[in-house]
């Protein structure tokens, strides 16, 4: 098993939905990026890459490339699951957080669990999602963005197939 972590921050902006978790939220204002902007889906699939030995987001789906601008996290979040995959990996749990004084997040959680988890290729119940605040210090607090932190845990293929054989055939 391996675990990796990932952190991404974006500012707010004018103009741009917000989306978070590959959910779209109602909201004023949405986050600048040359993507989407999508924090929460950028530092879940930094997690997954970094469990994987595989460097980051921006490794693999470079800012300056005019291929990614605009681009679908949840999409990047799907590429970066086949590149694990493609190395006989899959994943076995996400847990992340996204740090916000404004809009709550709460409402939002099981939504964006569900659309996580079916890009991943896990079940619901192996996404968390939680949300908290700065308590109204630094720039989060001040309402000028959002930032999201995630961690990946990563198995071989193999070893997950003989678990759940052994799961299956009443032992563990």
């Amino acid at each position: 098993m391996r675990i990796g972590q990932g952190y991404d921050v974006h500012r707010f902006a004018p103009d741009r939905p917000l989306l978070l978790g590959g959910v779209e939220i109602p909201w004023h204002l949405g986050l600048e990026g040359h993507s989407d902007a999508d924090v929460l889906c950028h530092a879940i699939t930094d997690a997954i890459l970094g469990a994987a030995g595989q460097g980051d987001i921006g490794h693999h789906f470079p800012p300056g490339d005019p291929a990614w601008k605009d681009a679908d996290s949840i999409d990047l979040l799907g590429r970066a699951v086949e590149i694990l995959e493609r190395d006989g990996y899959q994943v076995v749990n996400v847990d992340a957080t996204v740090v916000a004084e404004r809009p709550k997040i709460g409402p939002h959680a099981g939504e964006m669990r569900e659309r996580l988890a079916a890009v991943i290729g896990i079940a619901p119940t192996h996404v968390s999602i939680k949300a908290t605040t700065n308590e109204l210090m630094g720039w989060i607090g001040r309402e000028e963005g959002i930032a999201a932190m995630a961690v990946a845990l990563i198995d071989r293929m193999e070893d997950l197939d003989d678990l759940h054989a052994r799961v299956r055939a009443g032992g563990a």
